[in-house]
């Protein structure tokens, strides 16, 4: 058996733009991404520049309006562009979609000024963006929040309801993605009482006064993606950046997460194909007992099993996205998307080192890093238990108390 170079996905893309969109990408990530990962993440590298270029390509808004700099295209696309990222380099695809996520709240609640004033420099502008829900004490139960914004000043409309002024944030948030390196961030704070009917969503500069970043975490994987601690000492933020209704930050948080969870399963297909790829090409090469190894039963097996689950994953999140772009109901496929696909890259990664043997265990190949970062998918977006909550909730309704 001769060695067989892997091949690029086929993708079923609906237009011819959006053809010649992956052409591009496939381009970017050739020239600037694939050659210098591996050496950018063992050095805990935070690639500005390619992210900065992704900005100029039209690469940060692409399920967004182009009237605000956004690229016009169906979630199904972006998705895809989603996966060629991060099969090159997860810290690059993992922070197109964190910055999406971040751009989410203005673009679906944001005022027409408010979108006018902000959107065109968050999608094209060479911002990047950063979510900030998580607390140290609020993960998975994010409506026990416990950030707090408080009106100062201001005066009360003729609807009753209180407007103007500034708000003043205090409190800290946890496991932020582009924590401290953002340029904006979407924050979730309480101004009411407890629970999810308290929370409001802001937009908060990243330059703010009070506003600082921990030591990022030291990570087993994406170490080259900064996540850290944010501190908000009485950051001071005008009513004209409060995202939505007061009290309705918790809906928006849900909303952007459905999302967000099918830019992660994106990903995390993304990482499973590199590793298959790479997995494949080694097979096909390596020789023992005289012949190449993909000709043993047991690791032929190996990899049928790890493609089959590629593209059983990769059609799982698409057929959320399609839901998503027909305007149809997709929170549940969104939670089995990012389930079923974070899991299978767990296992797929897992296996390609396996394959390669000693060698897999080495940094001398990517696959110990793809094994590594898979592991992360399985966790952010809410944990893989959280969605299975999710899902379970949508078929039998809510748990008895």
């Amino acid at each position: 058996m001769p060695d067989r170079a892997p091949q690029p996905v086929e993708r079923q893309l609906p237009t011819e733009e959006a053809r010649d969109l992956v052409a591009l990408v496939r381009d970017i990530v050739q020239r600037e991404i694939a050659p210098r990962a591996a050496e950018q993440e063992d050095a805990g590298h935070f690639p500005r520049g390619i992210f900065t270029l992704l900005s100029e390509a039209g690469l940060l808004g692409l399920p967004y309006d182009s009237d605000f700099g956004g690229g016009d295209q169906p979630y199904e696309v972006y998705l895809q562009v989603l996966e060629e990222l991060a099969a090159a380099r997860l810290t690059v695809g993992l922070g197109v979609s964190v910055h999406s996520l971040a751009c989410h709240a203005l673009a679906g609640y944001g005022t027409k000024e408010q979108q006018s004033e902000h959107l065109p420099a968050m999608l094209g502008g060479g911002l990047l963006g950063a979510y900030c829900l998580s607390e140290p004490a609020s993960g998975s139960d994010a409506a026990s929040l416990r950030t707090k914004a408080v009106r100062d000043g201001g005066g009360t409309s003729p609807s009753g309801a209180e407007s103007g002024g500034d708000w003043v944030i205090t409190g800290t948030k946890a496991w932020i993605t582009h924590g401290g390196i953002a340029d904006f961030y979407t924050v979730l704070a309480r101004t009411g009482g407890e629970g999810a009917r308290g929370i409001t969503a802001f937009l908060v500069p990243g330059d703010a006064e009070g506003l600082s970043a921990a030591v990022p975490e030291k990570k087993m994987g994406m170490k080259g993606s900064p996540t850290a601690q944010l501190h908000f000492d009485g950051v001071r933020v005008p009513d004209a950046r409060r995202i939505g209704e007061e009290g309705q930050g918790f809906a928006i948080a849900l909303s952007a997460l459905d999302s967000g969870r099918l830019g992660i399963a994106a990903c995390a297909i993304g990482v499973a194909q590199a590793a298959l790829d790479e997995a494949l090409e080694y097979a096909t090469g390596r020789q023992q007992f005289g012949r190449p190894i993909a000709d043993f039963q047991g690791l032929r097996f190996m990899l049928a099993d790890m493609a089959t689950q590629i593209e059983a994953g990769r059609a799982l999140y698409l057929a959320a996205a399609r839901l998503r772009d027909a305007g149809r109901p997709f929170s549940r496929q969104a939670a089995m998307a990012k389930l079923f696909c974070t899991d299978a890259a767990m296992k797929v990664t897992t296996d390609a080192v396996q394959v390669l043997g000693g060698y897999g265990y080495t940094a001398d190949f990517p696959v110990e890093r793809f094994m590594r970062e898979a592991k992360v998918l399985q966790i952010v977006e809410g944990t893989n238990q959280i969605q299975r909550m999710v899902i379970a909730r949508h078929l039998a309704g809510p748990e008895t108390r």
